[in-house]
């Protein structure tokens, strides 16, 4: 067996990498192997896919796997066996667990090859997703090079020039996707409460939005020039950005982004 690269978890953001790395052709079903606690999670996934599903971490590292992905849950880093240290010597770790800082992450790995820590979003289970990511140690071309191919299955990459930058990746893009869907659940109900039928104002709301993102993504235009085409001269749209202004929208999402920055610092911390 050659075993290029491991997942310990077998969630959507694993499911969204490892479909990704088959899509691109990355790597063949054979060489990827995957474990995760007993929930069927790791199943459901080998038998999509056809990667090998191990039973347990020990059986999978027994392969020796170039890169270890991290897609558990936070809380279990610390539920890992002390023998994994030695087990992933001259590995390549790459974490997508939120919080978990690289010297949190060395700690268990000492004698990985380099460990790296990543923030993805929930878009990345389909492909549209927006990552940032850290490595401890500076990192060697080859290692660049499949840690791009890895995250750049959930969507579109950043490098990050200082670790502390996770957290505010975090406050934006991490956490980000919440504040749409929060925004659009408001529009949903601004439009009932104005009397449209719950359908439609369902409707109109999620197209809205999508459709606004959309534009966003194919046109050449920022969004402020964007928002300016929409806005006519003591118009409808004008009438409801004023109230927007008076509400200081834009300084209720800044201290939004500031207190979930705040938070992910506490978390990395703890």
């Amino acid at each position: 067996m050659n075993l290029e690269i491991a997942f310990v978890g077998a969630g959507k953001m694993v499911s969204a990498i490892v479909k990704g790395l088959l899509r691109t052709q990355t790597f063949r079903p054979s060489q990827i192997g995957c474990c995760s606690a007993k929930d069927g999670t790791s199943e459901k996934l080998s038998l999509a896919t056809d990667i090998i599903r191990f039973d347990d971490l020990d059986a999978m590292l027994a392969e020796n796997p170039q890169t270890l992905v991290l897609g558990c849950k936070p809380q279990q880093l610390a539920e890992l066996p002390q023998s994994i240290a030695e087990k992933t010597a001259n590995c390549l770790v790459l974490s997508i667990m939120a919080g978990v800082t690289t010297s949190r992450l060395h700690q268990s790995f000492p004698e990985a090859k380099n460990v790296v820590r990543s923030m993805p979003n929930t878009p990345g289970q389909i492909g549209a997703g927006a990552t940032g990511y850290f490595f401890m140690k500076i990192p060697e071309e080859s290692e660049m090079k499949i840690i791009r191919n890895i995250l750049s299955a959930l969507g579109k990459i950043y490098p990050m020039e200082q670790e502390s930058d996770l957290d505010r990746v975090t406050a934006i893009s991490g956490s980000g996707p919440a504040y749409v869907f929060e925004f659009t659940c408001a529009l949903e109900e601004a439009a009932k409460r104005i009397g449209l039928d719950s359908g439609i104002a369902r409707e109109l709301a999620l197209q809205t939005v999508f459709g606004s993102a959309k534009l966003l993504e194919t046109s050449v235009l920022s969004p402020e020039e964007l928002r300016e085409q929409v806005t006519s001269p003591n118009g409808t749209t004008q009438a409801a950005l004023e109230s927007f202004s008076s509400d200081q929208l834009r300084e209720i999402v800044n201290r939004a982004a500031v207190a979930a920055c705040k938070r992910s610092i506490e978390l990395s911390n703890a």
